[in-house]
């Protein structure tokens, strides 16, 4: 029954995922009530959510052909962040994970919430003018913190990743959301490799999630603009303001 409810649970975090990002901040919890500790659940999550970012990707395919390739070379600040994120993440007992836990999910809930603004006020400094090579240089150095925090704290990074992938300046929102879910791939696969001997991922649970998500990111990705992005943000940001204040309460 346990397994049956995390796929359901597995279907609206891969499209949310697909769509925006923020699905582990349902994911999250989710495992926390199905019994795994707050360190478990977060490096669960990486299996959980990995299939999900593939199959999105997938459904953007047609659009991401028409990346010019030079746009690959954001993956690279992915790529090492992860492996730096995790790398931390490995060396962080689970006492600290869950005394810190709390915090990062309201910083989650935050960057959620103020995503709009943030990119708005971001888009101020990268000027239209600039070189597209000077412009995925800054891009780049402002996706490795990015990366690092989503390797060590999966929920909520995708949709700040999103923000600065918005100044890539392509051409169609569904490239940006195409590359959004590649660079989130990476950022989690190469987080699942690092994390393997560390013996907390939940194999039952987060196959079981894995699933829905793969299935849920191929349909969200499909139906994107059929979903009210505004209902997704309220609903998460109170979910998420929930599950840190339960956090805390139980750390503290």
């Amino acid at each position: 029954m346990t397994e049956l409810l995390l796929f359901a649970v597995g279907i609206i975090i891969g499209s949310m995922n697909a769509i925006a990002g923020g699905g582990m901040l349902l994911g999250f919890p989710a495992l926390i009530a199905a019994g795994l500790t707050p360190l478990a659940a977060n490096i669960t999550g990486c299996l959980v959510v990995f299939p999900g970012q593939l199959s999105s990707a997938y459904s953007y395919r047609k659009y991401l052909r028409k990346l010019s390739p030079q746009y690959l070379l954001l993956l690279i600040p992915c790529l090492v962040g992860a492996f730096i994120g995790s790398t931390v993440l490995r060396h962080t007992s689970t006492t600290r994970f869950q005394e810190i836990v709390p915090g990062l999910i309201f910083l989650a809930v935050l960057l959620f919430a103020f995503q709009p603004y943030l990119h708005f006020h971001l888009r101020k400094h990268i000027t239209t003018r600039s070189h597209n090579i000077t412009r995925l240089l800054l891009i780049s150095l402002g996706i490795l913190p990015i990366a690092t925090y989503g390797a060590f704290f999966g929920p909520g990074f995708g949709f700040v990743m999103l923000a600065f992938l918005g100044f890539a300046r392509l051409p169609d929102i569904h490239q940006i959301n195409g590359l959004k879910n590649i660079a989130g791939a990476c950022i989690s696969g190469v987080a699942l490799l690092n994390l393997l001997s560390t013996h907390l991922i939940n194999w039952k649970f987060g196959l079981a999630m894995a699933v829905g998500t793969t299935i849920g990111g191929f349909v969200g990705a499909r139906f994107s603009q059929r979903f009210s992005s505004h209902a997704i943000r309220i609903v998460v940001i109170i979910i998420g303001l929930v599950a840190a204040t339960y956090l805390a309460f139980h750390s503290y």
